[in-house]
């Protein structure tokens, strides 16, 4: 009985650990279509991921977003949506809505995602990891939708931006210029 109550023990912390991640290339997630995706196959990229909401004060920033997709994307920087209801119930539709949406309102082409929790009860694993991971910004819960979080070439979370940071503004395209400079040296 000790041996299996250690062998349970053992398999628990280690999928904890492993839930906990090093690296969003860790992590599996649904497209916004449901087929399932190791974000691993973004490993050499930057990543900007960001928790979405069609219903917001801050969905303008999906037309930043796609500004900012197209005057990166061949230096190797992929925005990331992730649709998330949990804040003033700002997307309530279905995932077929919200690409419909997002298609047809802001010419969204970057990868969407399923609607995911991003805070509280049922938090996603990746959300989990993004707002706990070290960062010389902050930690702890998102507050709104379209927090930013940008991820280096490597999978690691390097900075942290709240709702109010526009994405092609100044201070999260520096934060981008820095790490395609890091990495091209």
């Amino acid at each position: 009985m000790k041996l299996l109550m250690i062998a349970l023990f053992s398999i628990f912390t280690s999928h904890t650990v492993f839930a906990a991640g090093d690296s969003v290339h860790e992590f599996s997630v649904n497209r916004i279509d449901g087929e399932e995706v190791s974000l691993s196959d973004y490993e050499g990229k930057v990543l900007l991921i960001v928790n979405t909401a069609s219903k917001c004060g801050f969905t303008k920033q999906y037309a930043d977003l796609v500004e900012l997709q197209q005057a990166y994307a061949e230096k190797g920087v992929v925005v990331l949506g992730f649709p998330a209801n949990n804040f003033g119930a700002q997307e309530p539709g279905s995932n077929q809505q919200i690409m419909e949406f997002c298609s047809s309102t802001y010419g969204v082409e970057f990868p969407m995602f399923e609607k995911t929790v991003v805070k509280g009860a049922g938090m996603s694993d990746l959300f989990s990891y993004l707002t706990t991971a070290e960062n010389p910004d902050f930690t702890g819960n998102i507050r709104w939708n379209f927090e930013k979080f940008l991820v280096d070439a490597d999978g690691k979370l390097v900075r942290r931006f709240r709702s109010m940071a526009r994405p092609n503004g100044k201070k999260i395209t520096n934060a981008i210029d820095e790490l395609i400079s890091k990495q091209d040296s």
